[in-house]
């Protein structure tokens, strides 16, 4: 197994999760993934989860798979000399200190590009390298409230409440990957590198669709509509017979006459309230309700089967044990296991996406058990050094 990235060498510097990620999507599509962690001072991702066995956390092994890990101080004189010969041999640069921090290691992209012309530099920050704000340190949950995401989540009156992930980090990780497969396309034009700035909040702001039209052009500050679209319908949930939930889209006109012959209903697609789109939108109220009171005499099996089998678009409200048994997800090998030689046992995990028709990613580990793990490897067999030399530099703590 090898993958599209087969031959491209990624250097991570960076911890926990933006970072992290955009490395994890470059090596799941086979790029070799050095993960650079300073002697002592892990990655603290390594102690991140929820779930824990004899010590060990696991979401080390969703950003960490498929890595090779290096222990190197970078603040050292003999540190950023070995660090300069990877960057010789390397293709990309993953890092999300805050900005200037690799300037004053000596190890700005001036300096790198130096030993190697074609190098690419992904940068990940809170607000970007340049600008007033550039210099703060940055954190998903502080970039998605900034940026006006957070202000679009919950309900109307309430508090804005934060998503149970850190979903700006992980936008700006495939805004970041994105940016890494662009600049090196580019290379083989160019023959060179670049430098990718990928921020926090800007990768928070380009998901938002509309909003910045709507407020320029009509003054429109779109706020949190619960659980549906303002102005979208029906597309929303609905509380079933066994009062689970379940989710019915059919904002289309076609898909929503579908819905009405389903419910046996059909008048409602000729009904003046709901003839169209901006006729939805204005009765939506009215319209969920009725639809409402449709589901609310079936269980949520009946509804999907009868609106799939008419075309619509409907599904269940799944947790997390309902998801590792679904059987699309399992038939398209988005649930993977791999083995985790900390536990001692697999470990199943997201797939791989997207899905390539010719050359495929895919999980070949659940990450490294320890920092280091890969010195030898690394220095000795990639960079010639000798097994003294990194003994040497491991008793320094350069390594």
């Amino acid at each position: 197994m090898t993958g599209a990235l087969d031959g491209i060498r990624v250097l991570e510097l960076g911890t926990l999760i933006a970072g992290p990620f955009a490395g994890r999507l470059l090596g799941d599509m086979g790029a070799e993934v050095l993960k650079i962690e300073p002697p002592g001072a892990p990655d603290p991702l390594r102690t991140w989860g929820q779930a824990e066995v004899d010590g060990h956390h696991v979401f080390w092994t969703v950003h960490a798979r498929n890595k090779k890990a290096i222990t190197l101080d970078l603040r050292t004189e003999a540190g950023r000399a070995l660090f300069l010969d990877l960057v010789g041999q390397s293709d990309v640069i993953v890092e999300n200190f805050r900005p200037g921090t690799l300037e004053k290691w000596g190890l700005g992209y001036d300096v790198l590009a130096e030993r190697n012309e074609g190098i690419i530099l992904v940068r990940v920050s809170g607000y970007g390298q340049t600008g007033p704000d550039a210099h703060k340190a940055g954190y998903a949950s502080v970039a998605e409230a900034a940026s006006g995401l957070r202000h679009l989540n919950g309900f109307p009156g309430g508090p804005p409440p934060r998503m149970a992930l850190s979903i700006g980090d992980t936008l700006a990780g495939m805004f970041a990957a994105q940016g890494a497969l662009a600049a090196l396309y580019r290379r083989t034009v160019t023959g060179r590198g670049q430098i990718v700035d990928t921020a926090l909040t800007e990768s928070c702001l380009a998901v938002q669709e509309s909003t910045i039209p709507d407020y320029d052009v009509g003054g429109v500050v779109r706020g949190p509509s619960g659980t549906r679209l303002e102005g979208i319908a029906p597309s929303n949930i609905y509380q079933s017979a066994d009062g689970s939930w379940v989710v019915i889209a059919a904002n289309q006109d076609t898909v929503f006459r579908r819905l009405c012959e389903a419910m046996d209903q059909p008048e409602l697609s000729s009904d003046e309230r709901f003839a169209d789109h901006v006729a939805r939108g204005r009765n939506q109220d009215e319209l969920d309700a009725i639809i409402a009171g449709w589901a609310a005499q079936r269980v949520p099996a009946d509804i999907i089967d009868v609106l799939s089998a008419a075309g619509v678009i409907a599904g269940p409200i799944n947790t997390v044990a309902d998801v590792v048994q679904d059987p699309q997800l399992k038939a398209r090998e988005m649930l993977v296991e791999h083995f985790d030689e900390r536990l001692g046992r697999s470990v199943l995990g997201p797939g791989v996406v997207p899905v390539l028709s010719e050359s495929p990613g895919g999980v070949r580990s659940a990450g490294p058990a320890r920092p280091g793990q890969h010195n030898e490897d690394v220095y000795v067999r990639l960079l010639g050094r000798s097994a003294a030399e990194i003994e040497s530099l491991r008793v320094q703590g350069v390594l």
